[in-house]
Order: C-alpha cells, then sequence, then structure tokens
C-alpha cells in the first residue's frame, strides 16, 4: 500500500456536549405499511423475495423488513438492488443505486437473527437507550438507529467514516466505500507501508471519537479500510458514549488492538500511552 495519509477537518469547530438525540423505538411508517399490505405493497414484496440476491434471506426478512425497504425505495434513497457485499450473521450488506446515480451500501439487519444479547452489552448504560428494556425487536431498532446516530456524530468529528444517508426501521443506507468489484481493503489485508503516518490518523480520528462522547469498542484493524488514499473507519454500530459503564474498559481494549497491530508493523507503540492520548483533548501542543 503506498500513499499518504490526510485527516479530514471536522464539521463544525464548537464542542460537543452531553447533548444526545433522541432514539425512537416506535412504530414507524414501515411498520403501518406491513399491517396495511395494499396491492402495490405486496406487488413490491413478491418482487424483492423472488430476486436471486434475496431468496435465501426469506426465512429471517419479515414483512416489516420488506416495508422498511419498500418505503426507503418510495421515498428516492435506493432505485435499484446490485448484489450482497458482505453477509454476517446479524445483517447483510447490500450494494444499491441511490439518488442521482450514486451508489449506496444497504445494511440489513435480521431482527429474529440478531444476538439482541451482545447488543444489550453496548446498549445498557447509554444514555440514548433508557427504558428499551428485553424486546429483541426494539433492542435491534435501537442498535440500528444507534449506527446512524454514532456515523453522524463521528462524521461531524472529522472523523472519516462512511456518510450515513437514511434509517427506516432496521435497514439503514449509507455511502458506499468502494465497488463491489473494486472493494476497500481492511487494514489487515494490505501491506502498509507507511505505518508511522497510518497510526497517526488512526490515534488522531479514536481521540475525535472521544471529544465527541464516542468509543468505538471494537477497533482494530478489522474495521479499518482503506479507499482512495484514505483511512476509513468502519462498524460503529457498537459505539458506546463515554458515560456507558464500560466505556473505559472499551476504550483500553480499543488501544491495546490498535497497538498490537502497528507493533506487529514494526513502530513503538504503546496501548498505555495511547490511551493516555485519546482521552488527554485538548492537549498543550
Amino acid at each position: 500500500m503506498t500513499g499518504e495519509f490526510e485527516l479530514i477537518e471536522p464539521e463544525e469547530a464548537e464542542g460537543f456536549g452531553d447533548e444526545w438525540e433522541e432514539i425512537d423505538v416506535s412504530d414507524t411508517e414501515a411498520d403501518r405499511i406491513a399491517r396495511k399490505r395494499d396491492r402495490k405493497f405486496s406487488e413490491f414484496r413478491k418482487r424483492i423475495k423472488d430476486a436471486d440476491q434475496f431468496k435465501v434471506e426469506q426465512s429471517v426478512f419479515d414483512d416489516a423488513t420488506f416495508a422498511a425497504i419498500y418505503k426507503l425505495v418510495q421515498d428516492g434513497y435506493i432505485e435499484a438492488f446490485g448484489g450482497p457485499i458482505s453477509t454476517g450473521k446479524e445483517a447483510n450488506v447490500y450494494e444499491a443505486l441511490g439518488d442521482d446515480d450514486t451508489d449506496v451500501a444497504v445494511k440489513i439487519y435480521r431482527i429474529n437473527a440478531s444476538n439482541f444479547r451482545q447488543m444489550r452489552n453496548y446498549l445498557e448504560g447509554d444514555p440514548r437507550f433508557e427504558g428499551i428494556g428485553n424486546d429483541k425487536g426494539k433492542i435491534v431498532l435501537a442498535w440500528v438507529r444507534k449506527e446512524f446516530a454514532n456515523l453522524e456524530r463521528a462524521r461531524k468529528a472529522g472523523v472519516r467514516v462512511p456518510e450515513p444517508i437514511a434509517v427506516e426501521r432496521n435497514v439503514l443506507v449509507m455511502e458506499l466505500v468502494g465497488l463491489v468489484e473494486d472493494r476497500a481493503r481492511r487494514l489487515s489485508e494490505v501491506n502498509v507501508e507507511n505505518p508511522e503516518t497510518a497510526f497517526e490518523v488512526v490515534r488522531e480520528y479514536m481521540r475525535r471519537l472521544y471529544s465527541a462522547g464516542l468509543i468505538h469498542g471494537d477497533l482494530s484493524e478489522y474495521n479499518l479500510i482503506i479507499h482512495e488514499g484514505e483511512l476509513v473507519v468502519i462498524d460503529l454500530g457498537q459505539a458506546v458514549t463515554i458515560h456507558h459503564p464500560n466505556a473505559n474498559e472499551f476504550l483500553q481494549r480499543d488501544c491495546t488492538n490498535v497497538a498490537s497491530f502497528f507493533t506487529r508493523q514494526g513502530i513503538d507503540v504503546d496501548g498505555d500511552e495511547l490511551y493516555d492520548y485519546v482521552t488527554d483533548v485538548e492537549p498543550d501542543n
């Protein structure tokens, strides 16, 4: 891998306070569409279920999931679907055509297959999700809205993440970083020829996240990708606020993972020093 990494500028100069967007997990328009099941929706649902890329998902996509896709199409966020970019136990990501012929990624969480117990570890203690309870569906819906909110906040703080575009129920539309035929590579997959610069960018992004009140919670070389000379932070669904009871533990784990990777790249990185750097949101120099 060649080239130098550049930091992006924050979208807003003022600091972040303790204000947090409310997360609403009440019924959306998609739920109402699913209950109504009019002719247009029924035809759309059948067409989607018959599409090759969705056939294997029929057992885990409920009517409200198809209604969420239908609503996003109606609202102009999705024009056409392509093939799957990635498949996982909890979500699949598809390439799609969005507004103005732009390529977008559509991340669809499975309500029935998601590991909601693990999700609760990140949701419990987050001030945005008080009162969610044990309803599995609400937990997954909260998780998706949390990922959208985290991406928005990270982007405003000057962290290069996929731009969030729209969210409807358990479906998230965001910027497609790379293409299916020329996908962006994870940091773990490339030969890092300038690890010092890459590390400086990663640690600065970690500090910017922290200054914005967020901790990634699962940061490693597997959640950092390279796209057109930029380092991009991905998978912010589990990111927690600094007020989360396990925030310090998550941050220490992130620092250990990042330090271990760059140490293997031949540079002297200490996890404790990285932790001090990240939490020093108003450095002297």
